[in-house]
């Protein structure tokens, strides 16, 4: 029996723009240490401003402008009767199968930025204990919705 390969759906764009806003947070709170690391070595030191601030900012620029676009379009995801497929990841690609019957628990959620976004993220609880997490995040939430209402029906379906 061969394996058919599943066609991966990307992500919401909305999630490009989550990915960046959370990007753009961190690397501000590394601008203003390194704003405080400049002035401690220009008061002292007599340096000149920027030596450390300076090459934050731009490793910040080309995270936000570079790095994280080639993340976001790393994720894919796709949804059959059966099963719940989740791949990311660059150097390490990772594919995830959840098959239906072995989820417990469906969350769906969204903070401020993804609201802002329009877009969720779906939480899988399944049996066991390593890996019994997978999370699908930058979706639609009508989508994660739906996907959560099918897997709970496929649930209530099922012989116990």
């Amino acid at each position: 029996m061969a394996f058919e390969p599943v066609p991966l759906q990307p992500l919401e764009r909305g999630y490009l723009r989550v990915l960046r806003i959370r990007s753009a947070l961190g690397w501000l709170v590394l601008a203003a240490m390194g704003a405080v690391a400049d002035v401690g070595l220009q008061w002292r030191v007599g340096f000149p401003p920027g030596v450390v601030g300076g090459p934050i900012l731009l490793f910040g620029l080309l995270s936000i402008v570079v790095l994280v676009p080639g993340r976001w379009r790393r994720w894919g995801y796709a949804f059959t009767d059966r099963e719940l497929h989740v791949a990311s990841g660059w150097l390490t690609r990772v594919h995830t199968i959840v098959p239906v019957s072995r989820v417990q628990h469906i969350d769906v959620s969204q903070g401020p930025i993804e609201r802002s976004a329009g877009v969720a993220t779906l939480s899988l609880h399944t049996a066991g204990t390593e890996n019994s997490l997978v999370v699908l995040p930058g979706i639609s939430r009508e989508r994660a919705e739906e996907i959560r209402d099918a897997i709970r029906a496929r649930i209530s379906d099922a012989p116990w």
